[in-house]
């Protein structure tokens, strides 16, 4: 019953102001191309592509591109021994950490780009990181394997709770 005890739960998403300008700017021009070709018959563009090809560009690139970037989610889970990560899509099943095998945590800043080359699950020379926005998280060092980089909008909670799971175990 212990094991269902969930001391820490966080679900991010992308929150970069310049990374939704971008993906929705994007997606913008491809609707109001479908927009202007097909619902009001002119041509778009120099060198118009058909209705057809511009009706598949636009449902990839102006609707399932902004829902999958929104549909993305880091879910960060720690319960007595073990820590869960979860990034939606990418893995069907959560990624399970026993804490056992983690000699040792600390809270740290870090350079998302600079450190692990940007967000998600990244590698880097600093270890592998899961980190969606911002700059703060836990560093958890393995006996057996490289360390790893929790990114968290709340570094301080996420780090007690690691605390307080190796503790109950």
């Amino acid at each position: 019953m212990a094991d269902q005890v969930i001391l820490f739960k966080e679900q991010q998403r992308f929150r970069q102001f310049w990374l939704w300008a971008i993906i929705l700017g994007a997606a913008a021009l491809f609707w109001a191309g479908f927009i202007y070709q097909v619902a009001l018959g002119g041509q778009f563009g120099n060198r118009p592509v058909s209705d057809v090809q511009l009706a598949v560009l636009f449902a990839l690139m102006g609707v399932c591109m902004p829902w999958f970037f929104y549909y993305v989610k880091l879910t960060t889970e720690v319960k007595p021994g073990e820590m869960r990560l979860q990034l939606r899509p990418f893995h069907v099943r959560p990624v399970v950490i026993h804490l056992h095998v983690v000699r040792h945590y600390e809270k740290v800043l870090y350079n998302p780009v600079r450190d692990y080359g940007g967000w998600g699950i990244r590698w880097g020379f600093k270890g592998k990181a899961y980190n969606m926005s911002g700059n703060e998280g836990v560093k958890l060092y393995f006996y057996n394997h490289e360390p790893l980089l929790i990114g968290s909008q709340d570094a301080d909670k996420l780090f007690e709770a690691i605390k307080l799971a190796k503790e109950l175990k």
